[in-house]
């Protein structure tokens, strides 16, 4: 304990030195969305869902199949953001607000993911995990690489491995209950999408191989779900990729992804790291219309590794991970001032998911083991110098007993005391119209692969002629066998590397068809 005490008070003295005190900004001018009171304030009750007071309305709207679900306000706490927040991308002209969901709550309680290794199931990834989601919140699960963050979210999706094991409980709107088929959307890390056909056609055949009813019933779908994720300026452009030199970026690629889940409008939308491989604009962007779509009452978790000042101040929730360990649950700002209770505070002009992640994440004390006899000119490299392990023990520690962790028990007693609306499926395409829809599919891509399929055909058609022209002439004697032979292995063997060709576009075809059937889009 003598230890943790110690370091704990090297790291808040040399936390002191980076910035004098003069240099210190107030922290009104700082980019959050709480005001400045409320970081001492444990987490507050008045986001919890009463079900008794839900009214949920289902009407069809005139002219065609989209269902509008209304339900009642959302707290204020959820449904609008403070002053110092990002305002939303305006929607284009003429069209129409998303329309409001009905929200459904998440709740995991001691939440343990164990992977078989090589005799039993003793590899712990999650450890006794505790959270929940609200509707109209953004949850973050945060942490430094191979910490759980992964493993968490695919064990509350219900998506986990056969190799592992899942210990606890997931409650969806208060009872145990599997999330049914259109209930949910999970959008994996690396991103499956079809380069050849334009934004709207992929989500178009996406939605028929969704959603039942008639084929022209689903473009309103569609058009929403373009403006749910801000893509109307690129909805008529190919996506690009493989044979297509120009094509979306990578921000509008992971835009397109989440659109094709939202294409079901889940009540929960899972996100396996939506600002990966993504620049400061793109990353804002991103979270900036994932705000926007939480506010139609979508519960959304996703998980991430780090981030800027910006997008930091646009989370609702943070599920801090360290080597499966969870290190605190609850509002941004309580985050930061566990760090200060710690004796861990954030310095002023450092970014407080940098800093997190400076504080718990191991591979730092490979850089202090390398760079111990070195400081830069200033000398404010001795800054670093805290063990992260005694970092983790403390952090844990404190707030095991901190008020926060009884108040996310107290949360979770809250919303699972009582059951609510069961999640129903909104059904699935018959078997007839998704094979219809993928023959379909295939021969609009087919046509538009001109250097996979069109060249190809181009090439067995001229070789076919120059073959028949060079052997017409060999006759149909004994001696002409041994020219015919070499005719067969000539032809075979050419056709067999213009087959090789072609693998590249096989494989792209099998990382769409997993990424789909993983998700349920082709049946089950």
């Amino acid at each position: 304990m003598e230890e943790i005490q110690s370091q704990s008070e090297n790291y808040r003295s040399s936390s002191s030195s980076a910035s004098s005190p003069a240099s210190r900004v107030p922290s009104s001018n700082f980019f959050y969305l709480r005001k400045p009171g409320s970081l001492r304030q444990p987490i507050s009750f008045e986001d919890s869902p009463e079900w008794e007071d839900t009214d949920i309305d289902v009407r069809v709207e005139e002219g065609g199949d989209s269902i509008n679900i209304a339900t009642t306000p959302v707290s204020p706490s959820l449904s609008k953001l403070n002053s110092g927040s990002l305002p939303s991308p305006p929607l284009p002209e003429g069209a129409t607000a998303v329309r409001k969901i009905a929200g459904a709550s998440v709740v995991w309680k001691d939440l343990t993911v164990t992977i078989k290794g090589k005799r039993k199931y003793s590899d712990k990834v999650v450890k006794s995990s505790n959270g929940y989601a609200l509707p109209g919140t953004i949850t973050v699960i945060m942490g430094p690489a191979k910490s759980g963050k992964s493993t968490l979210l695919r064990a509350i999706a219900g998506r986990l491995p056969h190799s592992a094991r899942m210990y606890g409980e997931v409650f969806v709107n208060g009872a145990k209950s599997h999330m049914p088929y259109g209930s949910y959307g999970f959008v994996e890390r690396e991103i499956n999408l079809i380069g050849s056909l334009t934004v709207r056609e992929f989500l178009y055949y996406s939605a028929l191989l969704q959603l039942p009813g008639f084929f022209c019933q689903k473009k309103s779908i569609v058009e929403d779900a373009i403006h749910a994720m801000s893509l109307g300026d690129c909805s008529n452009k190919l996506i690009g990729g493989y044979c297509y030199m120009k094509g979306l970026s990578n921000g509008e690629r992971r835009r397109v992804s989440i659109a094709r889940e939202l294409v079901m409008r889940p009540h929960i939308l899972f996100i396996d790291e939506p600002l990966y491989h993504l620049d400061s604009v793109s990353a804002l962007l991103m979270m900036v219309t994932l705000k926007k779509l939480a506010s139609t009452g979508c519960a959304i978790i996703f998980t991430i590794y780090q981030s800027s000042t910006e997008v930091f101040g646009l989370f609702d929730r943070i599920c801090l991970l360290s080597n499966g360990n969870t290190l605190f649950f609850g509002e941004t700002l309580a985050c930061l001032q566990h760090f200060s209770n710690a004796g861990f505070p954030c310095p002023i002009m450092q970014s407080p998911s940098d800093h997190f992640l400076r504080a718990i994440n191991t591979d730092f004390d490979k850089i202090i083991a390398m760079c111990k006899n070195w400081q830069d000119d200033n000398g404010d490299f001795s800054s670093v110098n805290m063990d992260t392990a005694v970092a983790i023990r403390t952090l844990e520690a404190t707030y095991k007993s901190s008020a926060d962790a009884a108040a996310v028990e107290t949360m979770i007693l809250r919303l699972t005391e009582k059951e609510g609306p069961v999640l129903k499926s909104k059904g699935k395409a018959g078997t007839a119209t998704r094979i219809a829809v993928l023959t379909w599919r295939s021969l609009l891509i087919m046509s538009r692969e001109w250097k996979y399929y069109w060249l190809r055909l181009i090439l067995y058609m001229i070789f076919t002629l120059s073959v028949g022209t060079v052997f017409s002439g060999s006759g149909h004697s004994l001696s002409s066998v041994v020219t015919k032979v070499a005719a067969i292995f000539v032809f075979v063997s050419f056709t067999a590397l213009l087959s090789i060709s072609g693998v590249p576009a096989v494989i792209k075809e099998v990382e769409v068809y997993t990424s789909e059937e993983s998700n349920h889009h082709l049946g089950h």
